[in-house]
């Protein structure tokens, strides 16, 4: 794990997971930050909450709050990467976002690619026959949970290798 930036990747963390250790996902935006939780088994990831961004230090104490609320051992962040794979400006201020995190709190956060993810969360919305207007109340935090849920899939992957 990178101190600098506070960093890791599933397959790091994964042994030093507690028993019951949730994981929090998150779809960070400009206006919003989407949340999702996992599970105690980290199987499934459900949508949480949306925080409405102000300033850093105050969405940053309202995420802190939530993650010792709810026993986060870390935080998974949606990486909006350009389907190229390369980072573009959004990639840059979740990273920077991450950067201004590290002082504040020590769990460590794993990037997961988050391409297509609000697109997807939209289309099944969209074939839910959900209102625009309800869309726009959950999209973010359904966003969060379903980025969460790739890195939950990929962790439970990782446990069944290591248990052969």
């Amino acid at each position: 794990m990178s101190n600098l930036e506070n960093v890791s990747t599933l397959e790091q963390i994964s042994p030093s997971l507690g028993r019951f250790s949730r994981l929090m996902g998150l779809d960070l935006g400009t206006k919003t930050i989407g949340l999702g939780l996992s599970d105690v088994e980290r199987t499934l990831a459900s949508p949480l909450e949306t925080i409405q961004r102000t300033k850093f230090g105050a969405d940053a104490k309202k995420l802190i709050e939530l993650a010792n609320k709810h026993e986060v051992a870390a935080f998974v962040i949606g990486l909006p990467l350009n389907m190229d794979s390369s980072e573009g400006p959004r990639a840059q201020g979740t990273r920077a976002f991450v950067r201004s995190m590290a002082p504040l709190d020590k769990r460590p956060f794993i990037f997961w690619d988050e391409r297509l993810s609000t697109a997807a969360v939209t289309r099944a919305l969209i074939d839910q026959d959900a209102s625009r207007a309800k869309r726009a109340q959950v999209v973010d935090r359904m966003a969060a949970a379903y980025i969460l849920q790739g890195a939950l899939d990929r962790l439970q992957a990782i446990m069944r290798a290591a248990q052969s």
